[in-house]
C-alpha cells in the first residue's frame, strides 16, 4: 500500500555572491565556507527546528552539479557528519544537472510512497565561488564523437540556448530586461525570513539575509549592458539570434545550501509533526539539446496531465529563471497568469547555486504557498542537455 509524501519543513542559506576571493579583495559573503560545512549548518538546523531524532532519518539525498573537488564524494554524507548528526544516516549524491535537488526532492518522495523510506532529507550545495561552473569538465569533451555527429556543427552554450528561445518566441531587449528589474524588485520587497537560517562563516560573522538581490534596478540600468554570448561564429551559424542576453538578464553565479524534511503522513502523526503540504504529482522530459532550456514545457504538459489538474487550477508557478528567456517562453506558451510567476522573485535577482536551486525553489514555492493563502504550487526547471523536472505540491 502505499503512503502519503508530505513535506514537513523546507529551509535554505541565505543567497551569497558566486565570487572568489581575489587581488585582495574579499568574496561573496559565504566564500569563506567550505561546501559540507554550508550544507551542514542547514541541515542542522532543519532537524533541531522541528526537534527530530535524527536517527529516523532513512536517507540524505543530495543534489550537486560540480562534483568535483571540494564537492566530489558524497557532499551530503560529509555535510551530515560536519553537522555532528549520526554515523548511521547514508547518502547518497544526485546529478540532474540544474535540476539536480529538485529531483532528490522527487526521489525523497517517491521512495515514501514506494514505501522504501519514511524519513528523508533532499538536499543541495553549490559553492560557486569555490567551484566554478565547468571546473567538472576541466577542459575534457563530455558528449563523446557520435553525440557531437548527432548534432554536428555541435551542442553550443545554454547562453545560445537562450538567445534561440528569445528568437523563437519573439521576445525583444525590453520585455526580458523588464521581466529581470521585476525579479529583482520582488526579491528585494519579500520578506523571505521565514525561509531562511543563519549561517556562521568561520571567523564567527553570522550571515541570515541575501546577498545578491539589487534593490533599485531599473529596466533602463540593464539596457546599458552588453550582449554576453556573441561571437562571430555564433552570428555566423545563428543570423537569427537578436542577441538580448546579458548578465543582467541571467542568472546570477551563486552560493548556497537548502534542505527539506519529507516523510510519509502517518510517521509525521507518529512523531507529532504537522505537514505543511504534500507531494501531488511528478513530470520529467527531454527537449532538443540545442534549444536545451525549453524542457519545462513537456515537462508542465506531463505532470499537468498527470495530476489531473489545468493550469488555472495552480496558485504558484515556480519556473527557474536560468535566463528570462525561460520563464517568458513557459508562460506565453500555457497563457500563464503573470501575477503567479515566480512572486517573490527568482534567479535573475536570488542567484542559481546550481546544484542547490531546486530545494531552495521548493522552499520558497511552499513558503509563498502558505503567505497567499494558496493551494496548489508547480515547479519547473530547465536543465542541461534539454531535460526538465515538474513537480505540484499541495499545501496543507
Amino acid at each position: 500500500m502505499s503512503s502519503t509524501a508530505v513535506i514537513v519543513d523546507a529551509v535554505r542559506s541565505p543567497l551569497g555572491r558566486g565570487r572568489a576571493p581575489r587581488d585582495g579583495k574579499p568574496g561573496g559573503s559565504l566564500s569563506s565556507l567550505h561546501p559540507a560545512e554550508l550544507l551542514g549548518q542547514v541541515m542542522r538546523q532543519l532537524v533541531d527546528r522541528n526537534g527530530l531524532d535524527p536517527e529516523t532519518v532513512d536517507d540524505v539525498i543530495t543534489g550537486c552539479v560540480s562534483q568535483v573537488g571540494e564537492q566530489s564524494g558524497p557532499v551530503g554524507r560529509w555535510a551530515w557528519l560536519a553537522a555532528g548528526l549520526p554515523e548511521t544516516v547514508p547518502s547518497v549524491t544526485v546529478h540532474r544537472a540544474c535540476g539536480s535537488s529538485q529531483q532528490a526532492a522527487d526521489f525523497a518522495a517517491q521512495g515514501v510512497i514506494a514505501g522504501v523510506y519514511d524519513v528523508v532529507v533532499a538536499s543541495g550545495v553549490e559553492l560557486m565561488s569555490r567551484i566554478p561552473m565547468g571546473t567538472a569538465r576541466m577542459g575534457q569533451d563530455p558528449f563523446g564523437p557520435s553525440v557531437a555527429e548527432r548534432y554536428a556543427p555541435g551542442l553550443v552554450p545554454q547562453g545560445i540556448s537562450a538567445e534561440l528561445i528569445a528568437a523563437r518566441w519573439q521576445l525583444d531587449r525590453t520585455a526580458l530586461d523588464e521581466f529581470s528589474a521585476r525579479s529583482h524588485e520582488l526579491a528585494s520587497t519579500t520578506d523571505a525570513s521565514g525561509e531562511i537560517v543563519p549561517v556562521v562563516l568561520p571567523d564567527g560573522t553570522v550571515v541570515s539575509t541575501d546577498e545578491t538581490p539589487r534593490p533599485g534596478t531599473t529596466v533602463e540600468g540593464l539596457a546599458g549592458l552588453k550582449p554576453s554570448f556573441w561571437s562571430e561564429e555564433m552570428a555566423a551559424r545563428f543570423p537569427e539570434i537578436g542577441w538580448h542576453i546579458t548578465a543582467g538578464n541571467s542568472s546570477q553565479l551563486t552560493d548556497g545550501a537548502a534542505a527539506v524534511l519529507i516523510m510519509s503522513e502517518e510517521r509525521a502523526a507518529q512523531l507529532g509533526l504537522t505537514p505543511r503540504a504534500r507531494f501531488h504529482s511528478f513530470g520529467l522530459a527531454g527537449d532538443d539539446p540545442i534549444n536545451m532550456l525549453t524542457g519545462p514545457i513537456p515537462a508542465t504538459e506531463k505532470v499537468l496531465k498527470r495530476s489531473g489538474l489545468a493550469l488555472d487550477d495552480i496558485d504558484h508557478y515556480e519556473v527557474n529563471e536560468a535566463f528570462a528567456p525561460v520563464p517568458l517562453a513557459w508562460a506565453h506558451h500555457f497563457g500563464a497568469d503573470p501575477a503567479r510567476l515566480n512572486p517573490r522573485g527568482g534567479a535573475i535577482a536570488l542567484g542559481h547555486p546550481l546544484g542547490a536551486s531546486g530545494a531552495r525553489l521548493m522552499t520558497t514555492m511552499l513558503n509563498g504557498l502558505e503567505a497567499m493563502g494558496g493551494r496548489y504550487g508547480l515547479q519547473t526547471m530547465c536543465e542541461a542537455g534539454g531535460m526538465a523536472n515538474a513537480t505540484i505540491i499541495e499545501r496543507f
